[in-house]
């Protein structure tokens, strides 16, 4: 519990917050110096670490020591909670993209994003991490587009960023859901419209854009999320068959949305990040569909024969203490 940030303090109520012994001494609260952690701060700035040191330097602060961990690698990983990081975390969750199928089979799905709150853990606890991976490319005769992996803290019923769905095969599906206390679905692949571009990863407090079929713009992500990919079509002169990348999100809390891709031969048919998210990539005139953004973005669809867009990976990250932390944008950025 932090020490209050202004009235009558005493030593005690400083020994009672960070330890030691009987009797006390000021010049024993040195931070870095054994009972307060290095870097603490309050009220007044930062706790000395040598030199003149007060009663006064103590007002506002508290023995917990904020931090994070972020894993975006896919995987299972296993958290465990700092001994100084409080009793509650804050977790994000970003489902990995779906990858495209080819010409008018459609782009994938973009990643939900869920997030999860002050949620109970116990000092020096271990957590499963769960963090899904982006779809593989496809290929016309080769491997089939896949969905994009799901992202999870414990469980899913926890929170979860739900793995985007894969290009074709369906028309007007909805991307990658969410479960916790907020967050949006990802962006819908354009499905068998005809289709091409690719959908955004889901943001804070929207989905991300879509995807937009034959000749038409990629839509714009909103709360965050990433944009959708643009498609082409003959009346440009580019030829059919390729689509642009979804815009992934990124994972230090709620940013500007991405902007969707353009439809034509112009080098802007990637979905564009939301929240500092990586833009998806370039789809090619009559060849390959564009990646997917980081995180989560789906992939573009591709020519016949050509290779489509493998889905953007998904992330979740970890901040403590979640009392006083908290998404989308309360002291969300590393710290």
């Amino acid at each position: 519990m932090a020490i209050p940030a202004s009235g009558a303090l005493s030593l005690s109520t400083i020994q009672t917050e960070f330890g030691g012994s009987n009797p006390i001494g000021i010049n024993e609260y040195y931070a870095g110096g054994g009972l307060v952690p290095p870097g603490t701060s309050g009220t007044n700035g930062a706790v000395p670490s040598s030199g003149a040191i007060s009663i006064n330097n103590f007002y506002g602060t508290s023995n917990i020591v904020p931090g994070q961990t972020a894993y975006t690698s896919p995987g299972t990983f296993t958290f465990v909670m700092p001994s100084s990081g409080g009793s509650s975390v804050s977790v994000v969750a970003v489902g990995g993209g779906g990858s495209g199928a080819w010409d008018d089979w459609g782009g994938g799905g973009g990643g939900g994003l869920g997030y999860k709150n002050n949620y109970p853990a116990t000092p020096g606890g271990s957590y499963t991490v769960v963090v899904g991976a982006g779809a593989p490319a496809a290929f016309n005769g080769g491997p089939s587009p896949a969905y994009g992996g799901t992202s999870y803290f414990i469980s899913c019923g926890v929170v979860k960023g739900g793995g985007g769905l894969k290009g074709g095969f369906q028309n007007g599906f909805t991307g990658g859901c969410f479960t916790g206390d907020g967050g949006g679905n990802g962006g819908n692949a354009s499905g068998r419209s005809p289709g091409r571009g690719a959908g955004g990863a889901g943001g804070y407090s929207g989905n991300g854009g879509n995807g937009n079929a034959y000749a038409a713009n990629g839509s714009p992500g909103a709360g965050g999320g990433g944009g959708g990919g643009g498609s082409v079509s003959n009346p440009v002169g580019c030829n059919v068959g390729y689509g642009g990348g979804g815009g992934g999100v990124g994972i230090l809390g709620e940013g500007s949305s991405g902007a969707g891709g353009t439809h034509g031969c112009a080098s802007n048919n990637n979905g564009k990040g939301g929240s500092s998210g990586s833009n998806g990539t370039l789809g090619v005139a009559n060849g390959n569909g564009g990646a997917g953004g980081a995180y989560g973005g789906g992939g573009g669809s591709a020519k016949t024969f050509f290779t489509s867009g493998a889905g953007g990976g998904g992330a979740v990250r970890i901040i403590y203490p979640g009392n006083v932390r908290s998404f989308p944008s309360t002291r969300t950025v590393d710290e």
